[in-house]
Order: structure tokens, then C-alpha cells, then sequence
């Protein structure tokens, strides 16, 4: 089914958040306490890179961009079926890493296996939106639901400062020229999964600084391209920006009072491994009993 065929009965904003919210940990703070989601690292690349992130395989770090390992789409299926026996109240798969979801076709290709055996889950892609716009039709026609796209600024000026550079059509886009193709690239993105019917969270990560003053306008402009929620989140320090701090409680709350302006505001994210398991709100990740093999080493793009 084409995205045209897809248009002509997307729901509204409102109808697609509460459909999804109720079962969706990383969307709802009820359901991040009820029910369960398992990451699947399948995506070891990325296409951008972001001055604060840092990827790595170990079983020690608990931060983004973090894997035991690198898995495979049929390795993923398999860790599936092992996670729900582990774990009966999972209703989310997603894919969030250890690189970008859309640099490497490993995590369309996971998705497309499970949504054939696992229908009724609900699946969950986090990407930087640099790629989306091209395979927005792909990820509908395999079942995904809602999708977390990362933004950190809406103003290339300031994106330059926490984006280095893109990889796109061939090219390495480094400081302005590549923060302002990616910026388009996320919003062009949005607008055409949005109306597809897909439920899109923005993840933005909140770095005094640089992006403080600016969270208000890219609430706005992402709910504009059709958004409906968004995660606001504290930098780790480390890598390019190991010399910033991460928010006080102040900075953070009030980010999200003024986001709410525009956006729903998600409170309770973890700033989850690329390979967590388990119900988030309980504090108990089960990943550790999925992944006892050797690890892997991939390139970081």
C-alpha cells in the first residue's frame, strides 16, 4: 500500500496518540509502569555526528548508543521470541541503535520479520530523521506505529554547535550547510510520516548553552510538521561536549513547561541501552539474559 493510498484515512493527532499511548512505556507515564519494550540493536552505523554522542559495545555503560552487541534481523527475531517469554508484558519492539536506524537497512528488515510473526506489537523506530522522508513509505508498509525522531534545533546556527557533520547522497556536510540539509531532511520526514498515520515523538536533547532558550520553537515548529509529544532530554557529557553541563532540575522542568505549549510532554525517559529489555518503570532491565554470547565490534560510521 503506497503512502497517497495511506493518506486518505489518517486519523487525527488526538485519535493516534490515545490509540497508542495506553500500551507505549516510552510515550506514557502510566503505561512506563505497566508495560514492557525491548530494544533490538540492529543498527550499527550512523549518518550524522552529534558532538555529545559517544557509540559503544560494553555491558557496563547505561546510556544511549550502547549495545552488548550487534545483532543480526534473524538474531533479532530470535531475541524477541525470548523476551516475551521473559517478559509476557511487552507490547513495544523498537529499534533505537547503536547507530541510526535508517543508515543500514538492518532495522526496516527486522521490523518487516516481525510485524509478519508479531502482528499485534507495537512497532517503534528512533532515527535523526536524516533519511526518513525516503523511507517513510518502506516503514509504514512494515507495520511501525510511532516513531522518535531526534532534533536538537530547528536553527541551523545553533545545530551547527551539536552536529558536526552528515553523511548524505555521498557527501560528508559539515557545520551550517550539513546542520540546515538534516533540519529540512527531519521536517520534510515528519510532515510525510505524520500523515501517513504514524505517531511521532521528538526527542530533543537539552544542552545548556546551546540549546536552552531554544526548546519553546522547535516544540512549535516539529508540532507544526506533526508532532505529537515530545522527550526532552539532559546531556551526558562526553565526547565534543564533555566541557558542558547537563541541566539542573530547574533548566529541565522549565523546558518542558514551555514545550507544553505546543507538545506533550513525556517525563519519564531513562535514556535507555540500544539493547534494553523489560517493563522501564520497574527498574529492572533484563537485557543481561538475552545476549551471552561474545561481543561484536562495528564500525562507527
Amino acid at each position: 500500500m503506497g503512502i497517497n493510498s495511506l493518506n486518505v484515512s489518517v486519523a487525527t493527532t488526538e485519535e493516534k496518540f490515545d490509540h497508542l499511548v495506553k500500551r507505549h512505556p516510552c510515550f506514557s507515564g502510566e503505561a512506563h509502569f505497566k508495560y514492557g519494550r525491548i530494544h533490538l540493536p540492529v543498527s550499527p552505523t550512523c549518518n550524522i555526528q552529534c558532538k555529545f554522542c559517544k557509540r559503544s559495545i560494553n555491558k557496563t555503560e547505561n546510556r544511549p548508543g550502547v549495545a552488548s552487541k550487534v545483532l543480526n534481523p534473524r538474531e533479532a527475531l530470535d531475541t524477541l521470541e525470548k523476551a516475551l517469554w521473559l517478559c509476557p508484558d511487552i507490547t513495544v519492539v523498537g529499534i533505537a541503535g547503536p547507530g541510526d536506524t535508517l543508515a543500514t537497512a538492518g532495522a526496516l528488515e527486522t521490523f518487516e520479520l516481525i510485524d509478519k510473526k508479531y502482528p499485534q506489537l507495537i512497532k517503534c523506530l528512533s532515527t535523526n530523521g536524516l533519511m526518513l522522508y525516503e523511507y517513510a513509505e518502506r516503514i509504514t508498509e512494515a507495520g511501525v506505529k510511532t516513531i522518535s525522531v531526534t532534533v536538537n534545533a530547528v536553527d541551523a546556527e545553533i545545530l551547527k554547535d551539536i552536529c558536526s557533520g552528515i553523511f548524505y547522497k555521498g557527501e560528508y556536510l559539515r557545520g551550517r550547510e550539513g546542520a540546515q540539509v538534516l533540519i529540512n531532511k527531519q521536517l520534510e520526514g515528519i510532515r510525510k510520516i505524520s500523515r501517513a498515520g504514524v505517531t511521532v515523538k521528538v526527542n530533543t536533547v537539552l544542552i545548556p548553552g546551546i540549546n536552552l532558550q531554544h526548546i519553546e520553537e522547535i516544540a512549535k515548529v516539529t508540532s507544526a510538521a506533526g508532532a505529537s509529544v515530545m522527550n526532552i532530554i539532559p546531556l551526558i557529557p562526553q565526547n565534543e561536549l564533555i566541557s558542558y553541563r547537563a541541566p539542573d532540575c530547574s533548566e529541565l522542568n522549565g523546558a518542558r513547561v514551555t514545550a507544553e505549549k505546543y507538545l506533550q510532554v513525556f517525563r519519564h525517559c531513562q535514556q535507555c541501552r540500544a539493547d534494553a529489555c523489560g517493563i522501564p518503570g520497574k527498574g529492572k532491565d533484563l537485557a543481561e539474559l538475552l545476549y551471552d554470547q561474545p561481543l561484536q565490534t562495528f564500525s562507527h560510521g
